[in-house]
């Protein structure tokens, strides 16, 4: 028993209090932000570094890329994204092969390859289309859909005869005058900045729009009135509907335009001149000269 206790004298007694740096430790661990980086950033750090030493062997990232596109050409390709066929709606039979022309697309295409908005852009560029809208449709159906402009009249300018539209906009080239009779016909410099007011000499013609040949603009300030049997209107660069109103009811009431009227000359309204053609001038020479 003495030597039990003995020994238990010899032995140093420990201290249980935790060393300096043990205190240390134990005093950050009751932080929070070090906590959570001792348990999460640490190992976050550990995986970031195993991923990248990993990544930085350039067969690891072509492998991983490789997966990448695959799985993307995959989900791309499947049935639901596909687009079979285009429908053009609004639009005539020429527009729509106009349509189709700018908008070569083989189909079937995926819906993924489609910038649908640079498409739409570029059908809105066709003359003839005032707006534009598309859409894929259930069905693996591209819907392009038309606003298309309504021609008013026939411009005829330096290159041909072109349909315009209500806002000046050329439509389209057409062959002959024969092939839109029913629309009016307008040319001259600066006409279609005043194409308004040249539909609106039209619309007064009454019984005289079946004569009418066209009207030009002068000058880019005035208009002409031409007739089928040559036959001039000169309008002034005010009021020029009023002025052709005022030709209309002469022509009714005393028949102007049925004689031997070259040019009608309404330029100062107050005091109208009537020009007669060359053989009528004639004529009225003989007639007025004496008898021998």
């Amino acid at each position: 028993m003495r030597s039990l206790k003995a020994d238990r004298v010899d032995q140093p007694r420990r201290d249980p209090a935790p060393s300096r740096w043990g205190y240390r430790y134990q005093r950050l661990m009751l932080t929070p932000g070090f906590r959570k980086l001792v348990k999460v950033g640490l190992p976050a750090l550990v995986v970031c570094g195993l991923v990248a030493g990993w990544g930085a062997r350039e067969a690891n990232r072509q492998m991983v890329a490789d997966a990448y596109n695959d799985m993307k050409t995959q989900i791309q390709q499947r049935d639901e994204f596909m687009v079979k066929v285009m429908a053009v709606d609004g639009a005539d039979e020429t527009l729509s092969a106009d349509v189709r022309t700018v908008l070569p697309i083989e189909f079937p295409v995926s819906s993924f390859d489609l910038d649908l908005e640079e498409m739409r852009q570029t059908v809105a560029a066709l003359p003839a289309v005032a707006d534009a809208t598309l859409r894929v449709r259930p069905g693996g159906i591209l819907q392009v859909g038309v606003t298309q402009r309504q021609p008013v009249a026939v411009f005829r300018g330096p290159d041909g005869l072109k349909l315009i539209d209500a806002e000046g906009v050329l439509i389209q080239a057409i062959v002959a005058r024969a092939d839109r009779s029913d629309l009016p016909l307008i040319t001259g410099d600066g006409a279609r900045d005043f194409l308004s007011e040249g539909l609106e000499i039209y619309r007064v013609a009454g019984p005289l729009l079946p004569r009418m040949r066209g009207v030009v603009r002068m000058g880019e300030r005035r208009w002409d009135v031409i007739l089928e049997s040559g036959q001039r209107i000169l309008l002034p660069y005010a009021d020029p509907v009023i002025a052709f109103e005022r030709v209309v009811a002469l022509n009714q009431a005393q028949d102007l335009l049925e004689r031997d009227v070259a040019v009608v000359d309404m330029r100062n309204p107050t005091r109208p001149t009537i020009r007669m053609n060359e053989q009528a001038v004639t004529n009225l020479r003989q007639t007025s000269a004496p008898q021998e």
